[in-house]
């Protein structure tokens, strides 16, 4: 049979319009019920990545859902194979992040049965997607494709699935896949409302600007950039919105991250000013009843959707449309704006607890690296376009109000959902997506092993990635805080791993650094051997520390 005569089935369906919608990528596990998707990529479509675990290609797609603002796809079998996909899914929806998965699903004709691997997947992965259906037709599977495509990106973004019985994946198909189509372009918000937001500006004492992460994206982090070189507005950033102001720009605007924990120096700029401009600003960040615990602030929101309103959260306006084009045309409205005198005495006196706002010891016990030691090295030798992916634990809050970035969207947290186990795999989106540079990885040891196993996912792609193990043996952002409220620790104790071997295990180059310096060294090596493959550094790290951190934070901020 001729290229020309071959009968098309539902497999080549999905797959030609994964080609339209210009997916590079496809993370995933096959399976009997969907293997024809995994036997036709064999011969065109996206590159396959395959995976060690479903719930970590997940994150793997969530990963180029977060870099890109289009949906990372991951494809995984009926059963466990769909249960798997759900803390990944509810972790992209939480965070924003575009996904669109497709699961296996046993014949139509087992659907209401007991057979093996039948289940509903439609109703368990529901409550935690933007939208979740299963094909019945195959002469409809592209126009599924392409509608779910768009809702995963499309306002607030989050994950779409859906399930494709095993039948209608093997079904011959007759029409072709849905063409490339082209975003709706929204406009920007009315002249009205950005003429209210100018004057507001004008009017304030001390303007701010809340930003999360929907201002991370390429266009609005540059109209942002534009507008702050002209108008030198303190900003705070979200631990999403890391990286939105550049380094040229830091110095006369930034002013710290808020998320997770009250009583930052975010929170006390947050807490003075008179006008908020929360610019795509999403309460899961960190919710507003930490930063506008009084519910005195005064909250004008920049979105691309409207607020979610709360008693702590009550905007008097929203400037819905286009972020950026709204951004560009506000600009000429309040050029030449500046902050009042007694404004910018206060921020310098903020800008040194800024830098201070705590006091420690750096002191560590022997043979043990304390955490600002780790950071001060990684900041030193961690150029502006590099990732950084940081997983879940107490390394993750000392990075993300200590560690400096100054590109949007490369230094990345799972902050709504606070997942464990995504940083490595998040480590290796961020290699195919920006194969010319370094990607830095961060966990704790606890976290690490909740993906580990994707070490060899790695090294079977060789990708430049040097991942970072703080360990010290416990599960400890639980640890600290159980101490604070029950003066003990329960349920956080685990037996040591060797992690140099376990990382030789997989191929991949191990190393151990038990001072500074010696980090110091062992990072500059790993940094050039990554070129070759991925490095791992387990760091014996002390935490003496996290209590005092931790005093910093009102009672019941704990999480």
């Amino acid at each position: 049979m001729t290229e020309n005569n071959k009968k098309n089935h539902g497999a080549d369906l999905i797959v030609d319009s994964l080609i339209n919608h210009d997916v590079k990528y496809v993370f995933g596990i096959p399976g009997a019920k969907i293997d024809r998707v995994f036997d036709t990529l064999e011969d065109k479509g996206p590159e396959l990545i395959v995976a060690r675990h479903e719930q970590n290609a997940a994150f793997m797609a969530q990963g180029i859902g977060r870099i890109t603002g289009e949906p990372g796809v991951v494809i995984a079998t009926s059963g466990p194979g769909i249960s798997n996909l759900a803390t990944g899914l509810v972790t992209a929806t939480a965070e924003g992040d575009p996904i669109l998965a497709i699961g296996g699903q046993v014949k139509r004709g087992d659907l209401l049965k007991r057979a093996h691997q039948s289940m509903n997947n439609v109703a368990m992965l529901e409550p935690i997607t933007k939208y979740s259906a299963e094909v019945q037709d195959p002469q409809t599977l592209s126009e599924n494709i392409a509608n779910a495509y768009r809702l995963a990106k499309a306002g607030k973004p989050g994950a779409s699935f859906l399930s494709i019985p095993q039948d209608v994946t093997d079904s011959p198909v007759s029409v072709k896949a849905i063409k490339p189509l082209t975003d709706p372009k929204l406009g920007s918000a009315s002249v009205a409302d950005i003429n209210y937001l100018a004057q507001a500006i004008k009017n304030a004492v001390l303007p701010v600007l809340l930003l999360g992460n929907g201002a991370s994206a390429a266009p609005v982090t540059a109209s942002i950039r534009r507008l702050l070189g002209a108008v030198k507005l303190p900003v705070v950033e979200t631990f999403q919105g890391a990286g939105i102001v550049s380094r040229d720009l830091e110095d006369d605007t930034f002013f710290g991250r808020v998320g997770l924990f009250r009583n930052q120096p975010g929170d006390m700029l947050l807490k003075r000013s008179d006008l908020v401009i929360a610019i795509g600003y999403d309460p899961i960040e960190y919710e507003a009843r930490n930063w506008n615990a009084e519910i005195s602030a005064r909250i004008i929101v920049i979105d691309v959707a409207p607020a979610e309103i709360d008693t702590y959260f009550q905007p008097e306006r929203e400037l819905i449309g286009d972020i950026a084009e709204t951004l560009d045309l506000l600009l000429p409205a309040v050029n030449g704006y500046g902050l009042p005198n007694g404004s910018v005495e206060y921020l310098k006196g903020l800008r040194n607890n800024v830098v201070e706002d705590v006091k420690f010891d750096k002191t560590p016990k022997e043979g043990l690296v304390h955490p600002l030691d780790v950071i001060d090295v990684l900041q030193n030798q961690t150029t502006d376009d590099m990732t950084v992916t940081v997983d879940v634990g107490s390394h993750y809050i000392w990075m993300a109000r200590y560690f400096k970035s100054y590109e949007a969207r490369h230094l990345l947290f799972s902050n709504g959902m606070q997942t464990l186990g995504v940083a490595l795999p998040w480590a290796i989106s961020a290699s195919l997506l920006r194969p010319n540079t370094k990607v830095i990885s961060v966990s704790g040891d606890g976290g690490f092993l909740f993906s580990g196993q994707e070490l060899e996912t790695a090294v079977r792609l060789k990708l430049p990635i040097v991942h970072i193990i703080w360990n010290d043996g416990k599960y400890n952002m639980v640890e600290f805080q159980e101490e604070m409220k029950y003066g003990r620790s329960s349920g956080v104790d685990f037996g040591s791993v060797d992690f140099v071997k376990y990382a030789e295990s997989f191929g991949a180059k191990g190393y151990r650094a038990d001072s500074k310096e010696q980090f110091d060294a062992v990072l500059k090596t790993a940094l050039k051997e990554a070129e070759n493959g991925p490095v791992l550094i387990d760091i014996p790290i002390d935490y003496k520390d996290n209590i005092k951190l931790g005093e910093t934070i009102l009672p019941d901020e704990f999480y």
